[in-house]
């Protein structure tokens, strides 16, 4: 059942980013992030009540802190997928956010197998690759490619400080996450004086990718309750695959050889950590 939950949590999250990115091309980012966490938000309140949990100081506050990371991660990413390749950005964001709880594991004294490292420098690789850029001297490729990795940094953490609450805590570790990042990222807005009113025919588009975002925060935080935090968010990781699916059927993306190269190593990398962490 883990890993049904994780790898269809992988889907699910794959899509919802694919949205995100389409709304980010449209309308400013901060916009599509509140309103998309404003989305998510109303959904596991309305969840809450199916899936009910011990509600607890300590799964709120690790809830909340989840949230702050997430936040950030998902500006980074959004502004990612609007400056840069979406069948890049995502790749180079999941391999990230792939290796952070493998490096916290080792951390806390978790002793990952071989071919389980050997994916993790196949990742690092993989960015050098999918960096590369035809133009030679242009800085929106490398600048994306940047906004990745913190990316990637953020849904690590999110991932990592939501697994340190209580398993039997249900979905409130979500509603602190979601509360957090929505008051994290209005603020922001707030302080550059960033208008959140969205651009014509984008705000349906925002829903769907908040709404599809919590969807997998469930899904995510179910198959780790049921299972190990390694195991689940390397399989989680291989969303990219729905991503890129979907960036080269409906916007028609192509990528040079060496960015094909880098993004199948990507894939491969995320692939070979989940099979090397199953017990």
């Amino acid at each position: 059942m883990t890993v049904i939950l994780a790898a269809a949590c992988a889907v699910v999250y794959g899509t919802a980013d694919f949205f995100g990115g389409l709304a980010t091309k449209r309308t400013q980012v901060l916009s599509v992030v509140v309103l998309s966490q404003i989305a998510g938000l109303a959904l596991i309140l309305g969840l809450l009540p199916l899936l009910p949990g011990a509600f607890s100081d300590t799964a709120l506050s690790w809830g909340l802190a989840a949230g702050m990371s997430g936040a950030a991660g998902l500006v980074l990413f959004y502004r990612a997928l609007a400056t840069g390749v979406m069948s890049v950005v995502a790749p180079t964001t999941a391999v990230t956010s792939a290796a952070l709880p493998v490096v916290f594991g080792l951390a806390i004294g978790e002793r990952p197998v071989f071919w389980a490292l050997v994916g993790v420098a196949l990742a690092l690789g993989s960015v050098l690759l999918v960096s590369q850029d035809s133009s030679g001297g242009g800085h929106g490729p490398f600048t994306s490619v940047a906004a990745a990795l913190a990316a990637g940094a953020g849904f690590g953490g999110f991932f990592i400080l939501l697994s340190m609450a209580p398993h039997e805590s249900g979905l409130w570790p979500l509603v602190g996450a979601r509360l957090s990042s929505v008051t994290t990222v209005a603020l922001l807005a707030l302080i550059t004086r960033r208008a959140l009113r969205p651009r014509s025919g984008s705000l349906r588009i925002i829903v769907a990718a908040g709404v599809l975002d919590m969807t997998a925060n469930v899904l995510f935080l179910l198959a780790q309750q049921d299972g190990l935090l390694s195991l689940v968010a390397v399989l989680v990781s291989l969303y990219p695959a729905s991503t890129l699916l979907l960036a080269r059927h409906v916007l028609g993306e192509r990528l040079r050889a060496v960015q094909v190269t880098g993004v199948a190593c990507a894939l491969g990398a995320v692939a070979l950590i989940a099979v090397a962490q199953h017990p």
